[in-house]
C-alpha cells in the first residue's frame, strides 16, 4: 500500500514537472520577465511536489558521495575582501561543492593545504598571452599557472582576430593550462574594414564595422577592447567609438580601453580617461581604463585628478573601473612610443615615403624627439626585442647611442627601421602606482604576453606581475590588504566581465582555486633577468583539475575557452 502510494506521488510530481514544461515552451524568451514568471510557477509546482512528498514513508538518510578532491587545513580566504577562516574545500565534477567542516568526508584525493590561504585563481583581465597559447609548446601556460592565473581576458588594445570562432577553435585545440576568455578588437575591425586609413568611416563602412562587432560578441566576446593610442585605433573618433559599443549593449558586454594618452602625448591622461567615461555612459555599459597610469615625469601625480573624473561618475551610476600591472616601467613598440600617429598613416610604405621627403622627415624627427623626452630620455627606454638584431636586447637606448655615435632620435629611428622592437620604458612613479592601486574598483592584469622560456628580454609582468602585487605591494610595503589584493584579481573582475560561477570560493561555483602561502609568494622576474617563475604559489586548479601541485606542473590541462553568457536584447 505504502509503495502503490509512493508510486501516485510520483506520477503526479512527475505531471506537474510537464506541466511546468509545458507552460515554459509557450512562454515567449524575454529576459528577466520570463525569468520572473518562471520563477513564479516553479515555486508553486515545488510546493505541490514537497507536499506530496511529504507524505512519503520515512527513508534512510543518503550518505554523501565522495568528493573528487577535498582540500584540508587551509585558510580560505573566498575572494570577496573578507578575512580568511578556517574551513575545507570539497570538489566534485569540476565544481566546489561544500565549503566548512569536511572532516568526516570522503574523498579520491586529498590535499592538505597545511596552513596555506586557498582562494579563487587569478584572473588577468588584460592580457597579450592568447597568441602564445596558441603556440606548440606554449599551450600550458606555465608562467601563468606558476603565478595563480588560471583565467586570462584575451585580445586588449583593440587587437586580436576579427574571426573568434576560428582563434577559439585554434586555442581549444592547443590543450590549454588556463580558461580564456575573448574580446573583439577596434583595431583590428577597422583594419578589416578600411586598413590604416586616417579618417572616418563613411556610413557603409560603419554599417560594416558594426556587422563585424555583431558578429564577435555573437561568437562569445565579452566586450570591445580599443587601443587608442595605437594606429589605426587613434585614428577614430570617440563618436566611432560610442557607435561601436551600442552593439556591444546589445549583448551586455563591456567597453575596455588603452587610452588614447596615458601622459601629454595628445589630449592629456584626464581627458583621455574621460572618453571612456562619456563610451560607456552613452551606451550604459561597463567602461575599464585599461593599465591605468601617469605616464612620464612631466605627469606624475595626474592620477588623482584621473581617478577624481572615474569617482564622479561611479557616483552618478557610471560603471567604469581601471585594472593595472605593478611595475613602475611599461613595454610597448619603439615606433607606438616615439613615431607621430598622422607619419604612421596608411602604413609601412607611407611611413617611408614620408622619410624620404626632408621636411616630412625632419617633423618626424622634431615629434620623436619630444616623444622621447616625455618618456625619460634614452636611458629610460630598453630594448626587450628586436627582430633584426636580437643583440641588442637588453641595451638601453642610451648605450647604442653611444656604441654608433648617432643621436638618440636618429639611432631609434634606424632600430624600427630596421625591424620590429619592443622595448621596456621607465616611466612611472610610486606615488602614482600606489594610488592607482588603492581605488576599489582597481582590477589586477599583467598586459605581459607568453614567449618561450629564455626568448628575449620581456618585460618581468609576464613571469611575475600577481606574485608582485601579493608579494612586494600588499605584503612588504601594505599599499593594501591581502584581502583586497586578492578581491582585485578574482572576484572584481570576474563581475566586472561577467565570469559566470567564478571569481569567488562558494558552493556551486566553478573550481579554479589556488594554494599560497603569504609569506613566501614572490616575483623572481627582473629587468635583467626576466625569465623566472614566481615563486610560493604551490597548488593551482583550473575547473577542478589539478594543474600544479607543490610546486611541479601536472600533466594536466583542464583550461577551456569560455564564452559569455546571454542572449542579445
Amino acid at each position: 500500500m505504502v509503495q502503490r502510494g509512493a508510486e501516485a506521488r510520483t506520477e503526479l510530481a512527475d505531471r506537474a514537472g510537464r506541466q511546468l514544461a509545458a507552460e515554459d515552451d509557450a512562454v515567449p524568451r524575454r529576459g528577466h520577465d520570463h525569468s520572473r514568471q518562471l520563477i513564479v510557477r516553479s515555486v508553486g509546482v515545488l510546493a505541490l511536489i514537497v507536499g506530496l512528498l511529504g507524505f512519503a514513508a520515512p527513508t534512510a538518510p543518503q550518505a554523501q558521495p565522495p568528493y573528487d578532491l577535498l582540500i584540508t587545513n587551509g585558510r580560505v580566504m573566498d575572494g570577496s575582501g573578507n578575512p580568511w577562516r578556517r574551513a575545507d574545500v570539497g570538489v566534485s565534477d569540476g565544481r566546489i561543492a561544500a565549503i566548512g567542516d569536511l572532516a568526516d568526508a570522503d574523498a579520491r584525493r586529498v590535499l592538505d593545504a597545511a596552513d596555506r590561504l586557498v582562494t579563487p585563481g587569478f584572473i588577468d583581465v588584460h592580457s597579450h598571452a592568447g597568441g602564445g597559447l596558441a603556440r606548440e609548446g606554449l599551450g600550458q601556460g606555465q608562467p601563468l599557472l606558476a603565478q595563480g592565473v588560471t583565467t586570462i581576458v584575451a585580445n586588449p588594445d583593440g587587437g586580436g582576430p576579427v574571426d573568434l570562432e576560428q582563434q577559439r577553435s585554434v586555442l581549444a585545440g592547443s590543450g590549454l593550462g588556463v580558461n580564456v576568455a575573448l574580446l573583439i578588437g577596434h583595431a583590428s575591425v577597422r583594419r578589416a574594414v578600411f586598413e590604416m586609413a586616417d579618417r572616418a568611416p563613411t556610413e557603409d563602412e560603419m554599417v560594416e564595422m558594426q556587422r563585424l562587432v555583431r558578429e564577435g560578441m555573437a561568437n562569445g566576446a565579452y566586450g570591445l577592447s580599443s587601443g587608442l593610442f595605437y594606429a589605426p585605433g587613434s585614428y577614430a573618433t570617440t563618436e566611432e567609438l560610442v557607435a561601436l559599443g551600442s552593439v556591444v549593449a546589445e549583448f551586455g558586454g563591456l567597453y575596455t580601453s588603452h587610452i588614447r594618452d596615458e601622459g601629454d602625448y595628445t589630449v592629456g591622461l584626464v581627458a583621455a580617461v574621460e572618453e571612456v567615461i562619456l563610451i560607456a555612459e552613452a551606451n550604459g555599459i561597463p567602461g575599464i581604463v585599461s593599465h591605468m597610469k601617469a605616464l612620464g615625469p612631466d605627469n606624475w601625480g595626474l592620477s588623482v585628478a584621473a581617478t577624481t573624473r572615474l569617482d564622479a561618475a561611479r557616483r552618478r551610476g557610471v560603471e567604469v573601473y581601471a585594472d593595472q600591472y605593478p611595475y613602475s616601467a611599461s613595454s610597448t613598440g619603439l615606433s607606438a612610443a616615439l613615431v607621430p600617429r598622422w607619419a604612421q598613416a596608411g602604413g609601412a610604405d607611407e611611413f617611408a615615403r614620408r622619410l624620404s621627403e626632408p621636411v616630412t622627415r625632419a617633423r618626424i624627427l622634431d615629434a620623436m624627439r619630444e616623444n622621447l623626452r616625455r618618456r625619460g630620455g634614452a636611458e629610460a627606454i630598453v630594448v626587450a626585442f628586436h627582430e633584426a638584431d636580437r643583440e641588442l636586447e637588453g641595451q638601453s637606448l642610451a648605450e647604442i647611442v653611444d656604441a654608433r655615435g648617432a643621436p638618440a632620435v636618429e639611432t631609434a629611428l634606424a632600430l624600427i627601421r630596421a625591424g620590429r622592437v619592443s622595448i621596456i620604458s621607465f616611466n612611472m612613479s610610486e606615488p602614482d602606482i600606489a594610488h592607482i592601486m588603492r581605488q576599489p574598483y582597481t582590477m589586477t592584469s599583467s598586459d605581459g604576453g607568453l614567449v618561450p622560456m629564455g626568448d628575449g628580454r620581456p618585460h618581468p609582468r609576464n613571469y611575475g606581475a600577481f606574485a608582485r602585487k601579493l608579494g612586494h605591494y600588499a605584503r612588504d610595503r601594505e599599499v593594501v590588504s591581502l584581502e583586497a589584493a586578492v578581491r582585485s584579481m578574482t572576484s572584481l573582475p570576474a563581475a566586472v566581465f561577467g565570469l559566470r560561477d567564478r571569481g569567488l570560493l562558494r558552493a556551486g561555483a566553478w573550481a579554479d582555486i589556488v594554494v599560497f602561502d603569504p609569506a613566501e609568494v614572490s616575483d623572481r622576474a627582473t629587468y635583467a633577468e626576466p625569465h623566472q617563475l614566481a615563486t610560493g604559489i604551490d597548488t593551482v586548479i583550473v575547473n577542478g583539475e589539478i594543474v600544479r601541485e607543490q610546486g611541479r606542473f601536472t600533466s594536466v590541462r583542464s583550461g577551456i575557452v569560455l564564452r559569455k553568457e546571454g542572449e542579445a536584447r
